[in-house]
């Protein structure tokens, strides 16, 4: 019997692409423009909860989530670093918080899409 040896070729993309089925994607198309979509929504959420600062009205804010796990966290003045108001909840795209004022509940709703994130 004569031994056969067998060396196998792994083929590498040298321009780093991956899951790449090599046929031309068209950005136009609707499973690209969602995909765009879904990679923003990722994109500012995760900038949101990392405590990037943001500005509002001309005011820059930032996350900052609590240490205990129990509660979101809450947003605070940048320069400051007062509190500002109480985050109930995180979403996608959206944040709900709480503060009081005089001894009334007021919410508050940030929109993520339309938050301009300061370098």
């Amino acid at each position: 019997m004569n031994k056969v040896n067998i060396t196998v070729k792994k083929e590498i993309k040298m321009d780093g692409r991956t899951n790449n089925t090599g046929r031309p994607v068209s950005p136009k198309s609707a499973r690209q423009a969602r995909l765009a979509k879904q990679a923003f929504y990722a994109n500012v959420n995760d900038k949101f909860q990392k405590g990037n600062h943001f500005k509002y009205n001309n005011t820059t804010y930032k996350y900052q989530a609590s240490g205990d796990g129990r509660d979101l966290g809450c947003i605070v003045d940048s320069v400051t670093g007062f509190y500002q108001c109480n985050v109930s909840y995180v979403g996608r795209t959206k944040v709900k918080g709480f503060t009081f004022v005089l001894g009334k509940r007021v919410n508050v709703e940030l929109d993520l899409k339309t938050l301009r994130f300061v370098k």
